[in-house]
């Protein structure tokens, strides 16, 4: 199988997270919503498939090229 893996486009803070770990996910579903500069910015499934991995928590501090999750297609 293919590994997609979705990585901090921004230095901000994970306000809430929808995936977790085993989910199955379609292209363009809200992985987690990442707060940057007061601003709020959702976070794409690139692909559909399988979340095999979730490294983000709510509240946590995360910097650009940090790795969100790894979706299995």
């Amino acid at each position: 199988m293919a590994q997609e893996k979705i990585e901090v486009p921004i230095t901000g803070k994970i306000i809430s997270v929808n995936a977790s770990q085993g989910s199955t996910v379609k292209e363009g579903d809200v992985l987690c919503i990442l707060e940057s500069m007061k601003m709020e910015n959702p976070i794409i499934a690139p692909v559909g498939g399988t979340v095999t991995q979730v490294n983000v928590s709510s509240g946590q501090l995360v910097q650009a090229g940090d790795l969100i999750a790894i979706i299995e297609y």
